[in-house]
């Protein structure tokens, strides 16, 4: 087993029993492709379940924690947690882009750090741990490394709304969100996006959309603001 896995395996706390799971889980289709190989798997399947795994231990974690909400609440707070921003926020901190098998093609256009492509990472190696160990090392995962910080990532869900309500709260001004940039193909675009609070700068953030640029700068906004004590 290479030093690279072993790595991961220390970083996520976890000791793979079947090693292959664990490299399969970080295989991007376009590796299995590129390498034109019939025993390359990528993490398609893996990813299907550990979709599902996270749902579970999720809403259990949620139905423990806070006894007193209703469905609704506890489904849009399961929303604001599993969503594509903040699984890939918990990738990028376990270091997932650094090694995940990606095409040449795929990683010179910024693959790696894709929101979409690191979300299936974490879940494709929540469906491998659970495969390897069950669902109790599966839970731990999701703990730790996702439900540790339930607060700050239920900010990003609506998180326009919330900074909206903040600023006129506490009368800060006017919210205004600037275009700074957009790049790539019309079928591929990218965008860049700052938002400024009575023209100061407060956050910035980029994504597939518009809105989802100006979701991340608004997220931004908000825990700056929280450090400032608003």
């Amino acid at each position: 087993m290479p030093a690279t896995w072993n790595q991961i395996m220390e970083t996520i706390e976890y000791q793979f029993q079947n090693k292959d799971l664990l490299v399969q889980a970080f295989t991007h289709s376009s590796y299995a492709n590129e390498r034109k190989i019939n025993r390359i798997q990528d993490y398609e399947r893996l990813e299907f379940l550990g979709d599902a795994v996270l749902e579970l231990i999720t809403s259990e974690a949620l139905l423990t924690r806070y006894p007193k909400k209703h469905e609704g609440e506890l489904s849009k707070l399961r929303s604001s947690i599993v969503c594509e921003y903040c699984l890939a926020q918990c990738a990028r901190e376990l270091h997932y882009p650094d090694y995940v098998y990606l095409s040449k093609g795929e990683r010179q256009t910024g693959g790696a750090n894709r929101d979409s492509l690191l979300c299936d990472l974490f879940e494709s190696v929540l469906g491998a741990i659970y495969l390897d160990g069950g669902l109790e090392p599966a839970r731990r995962y999701v703990e730790r490394f996702l439900l540790s910080d339930v607060e700050n990532k239920r900010l990003f869900y609506d998180a326009k709304t919330h900074l909206q309500e903040l600023v006129q709260k506490a009368e800060l001004g006017e919210i205004q969100y600037v275009l700074l940039d957009e790049q790539g193909p019309d079928h591929q675009k990218h965008f860049f996006v700052e938002v400024d609070i009575e023209g100061t700068r407060y956050g910035s953030g980029d994504g597939q959309s518009r809105k989802q640029a100006e979701q991340k700068a608004a997220y931004e906004a908000l825990l700056r603001l929280k450090n400032e004590g608003r």
